[in-house]
């Protein structure tokens, strides 16, 4: 595995001449229920590359721990920054890895929320007409594997700290999940913007966590990896 925070500079020189590809992970620091922890889209999203770096060469770079969280923004331990603030750290980071020699780009989040994914799309948009001969990606495995991954829950409309992001903390980090939150869903009025969503969406959960299980985890968990992977051999595929 090439774990860039572990590498030296001549280790930096030496990979270079294997792969020219670089994977930006994104996360948040969001409430994920009474019962997952804050960092729950960082450490998913973490853990899963590190599986696709057993088996893929390329440049891993450490999970950007905060996001754009909208829904969550008003309820305790959620650390959000704005889509400026996002569209702006993923513009440098991409201009000084290009400075350096990678040439393919993925940015992949962990947390799906829309602005927060928009903001990361703008800035490929903005690099792609910037940075001659460089390929870049971005997308959350969720959105790539939404059948998928519903096929595997028991609960329909699974989503934020439901059914199956439980399941994936059961199977990585079993020792971070406290119990389970009560099944619940948003109740925002749309097509409203509301400033106070915690009173609509007091548990801040989006389906059932008590339907889930490690062996669902598990399953999600390499669907996500082998989808990342195809992705990563069709970057590198032509020049």
């Amino acid at each position: 595995m090439i774990i860039l925070e572990n590498i030296t500079m001549n280790e930096f020189k030496k990979y270079l001449r294997q792969t020219k590809t670089i994977v930006f992970p994104f996360g948040t620091i969001e409430e994920h229920g009474s019962h997952l922890p804050l960092n729950t889209d960082s450490l998913i999203i973490q853990e899963v590359l590190k599986l696709v770096a057993k088996k893929k060469k390329f440049f891993l770079a450490p999970v950007v721990h905060y996001g754009v969280c909208t829904t969550t923004k008003e309820h305790l331990g959620t650390i959000s920054i704005t889509p400026e603030t996002l569209r702006r750290l993923s513009f440098d980071l991409v201009i000084e890895a290009c400075k350096k020699g990678l040439r393919n780009f993925l940015l992949i989040s962990g947390h799906g929320g829309s602005l927060h994914m928009a903001a990361l799309k703008e800035t490929a948009e903005l690099l792609i007409e910037k940075l001659k001969g460089i390929k870049i990606a971005v997308f959350s495995p969720y959105d790539l594997l939404w059948k998928e991954l519903s096929e595997l829950a028991e609960t329909p409309n699974d989503s934020h700290a439901g059914e199956l992001e439980t399941s994936m903390v059961l199977y990585l980090s079993p020792e971070l999940v406290k119990g389970r939150a009560a099944e619940e869903y948003p109740k925002i009025p749309k097509p409203f913007s509301v400033k106070d969503k915690v009173k609509y969406w007091p548990g801040g959960v989006w389906g059932n966590p008590k339907k889930a299980s490690a062996e669902k985890g598990k399953k999600a968990v390499h669907l996500m990896a082998n989808k990342i992977i195809e992705i990563l051999e069709e970057i590198e595929k032509h020049k």
